[in-house]
């Protein structure tokens, strides 16, 4: 979970969108599909990190759910509400993909906190997701791209607001992120004929 928002200047490779705007899916999707690798035969890993013990930080399970719903497409998926990654079972996650994907295209799904103007908003660049970041934990990064949900208001007491956060917003957001992730990717791939891969790993 990346607690805080980071702030920096913006970047043309991030792309940020309120999760009530009109044609949000297609605008998201459009941005992905800038993102994705040109190269069919890289294979797509995603990855949503979070817990289903927080209503704030279950974005990444609730997507991961969502796309192991959809049985049309080529991607594998890590972080499901069944089967979640998190902090504390993140790095045996990673070192699994690493021994078990040649070469993945890795992309990074997170919830994090930021300021009262921008919950609500989801955020897609470049490179990875610092999970941990706004407490302290060393955690390592997740992806060659990433998308975040901001959920609630940074500042104190950031596991009590995670706890209070609105579950509407977590799985509309969550269901936003799922559909425009499968579209893209769908849209690379060009076919309808390979099914979603479900990750070995056990919930702890």
């Amino acid at each position: 979970m990346n607690l805080r928002e980071k702030i920096f200047p913006k970047k043309p490779s991030s792309f940020r969108i309120h999760y009530e705007e009109m044609n949000v899916l297609a605008a998201v999707t459009a941005y992905l599909n800038q993102l994705l690798p040109k190269d069919k035969d890289q294979e797509i890993i995603i990855v949503c990190i979070g817990t289903d013990r927080s209503t704030g930080d279950a974005l990444g399970p609730l997507v991961g759910s969502r796309l192991m719903e959809k049985i049309n497409s080529s991607f594998t998926v890590y972080g499901t509400l069944e089967a979640p990654v998190h902090a504390v079972n993140l790095g045996e996650s990673l070192n699994y993909i690493k021994e078990s994907h040649v070469d993945p295209f890795i992309i990074g799904v997170d919830a994090c906190l930021g300021r009262v103007s921008s919950v609500g908003m989801i955020s897609i660049g470049e490179g990875p997701v610092k999970p941990g970041a706004g407490v302290r934990k060393e955690l390592p990064s997740v992806g060659n791209i990433h998308l975040t949900g901001i959920v609630n208001v940074s500042g104190m007491m950031e596991y009590f607001v995670l706890q209070n956060t609105r579950l509407h917003l977590v799985i509309s957001m969550a269901h936003i992120i799922a559909d425009s992730l499968h579209l893209a990717i769908l849209e690379r791939n060009n076919t309808s004929t390979i099914k979603t891969k479900i990750n070995p790993i056990k919930p702890l």
